[in-house]
């Protein structure tokens, strides 16, 4: 599966609006921001379909994964998106990391932890803002934002000052590194 995946899913009081770019997509923040409600609103549009209430638009077919059985579902998802909540003890774990590897599925991710056995990008590390009123009965959007904020890689950085930990290898590398350029 390749390209941008747009994603809508709302029901009466809650409406998320997000992209997805790459296979791996990472959502962060903190308590009540709305990352469970995600998930469990895409759970709820796979269960019931439209008599859960939920509206959900895709061009590709959205899916929950968790719990023991895992490993026995993954494989039956092909060419759908896999959104997968930070309560799974398998989320970390090598097993998991190479079935994602071997896998056609694009999959959101939503973990407060540390993932080094998959190769995300910082790119698509994102938080969950909410907008619009609680009051009433207007509708809360929740809108994705990049938690690392906006650089490109390949835009030159001239940093002012450079820090490093001690005066041994750090210090010795990027004195070496920079010796004799004028970088303004």
């Amino acid at each position: 599966m390749k390209g941008i995946h747009q994603i809508t899913i709302s029901n009466a009081s809650v409406r998320y609006e997000f992209s997805l770019k790459r296979n791996i997509t990472v959502i962060r923040g903190d308590s009540a921001t709305g990352k469970t409600t995600l998930v469990e609103m895409i759970n709820e549009y796979y269960e019931s379909g439209q008599e859960s209430g939920i509206e959900l638009r895709c061009d590709k077919q959205c899916r929950v994964l968790g719990g023991r059985d895992w490993k026995t579902l993954l494989p039956t998802i092909r060419d759908s998106i896999v959104f997968i909540d930070e309560d799974n003890e398998f989320l970390p774990t090598d097993e998991f990391a190479r079935a994602v590897r071997e896998s056609d599925n694009y999959y959101c991710l939503i973990t407060r932890e540390g993932l080094p056995n998959l190769p995300y990008s910082v790119e698509e590390i994102y938080g969950i803002r909410t907008s619009g009123k609680y009051a009433g009965l207007r509708q809360v959007y929740h809108e994705f934002y990049h938690i690392y904020g906006n650089h490109r890689p390949h835009e030159l950085v001239r940093p002012e000052e450079l820090i490093v930990e001690d005066s041994n290898s750090g210090f010795e590398f990027f004195s070496g590194i920079s010796e004799g350029k004028n970088y303004t």
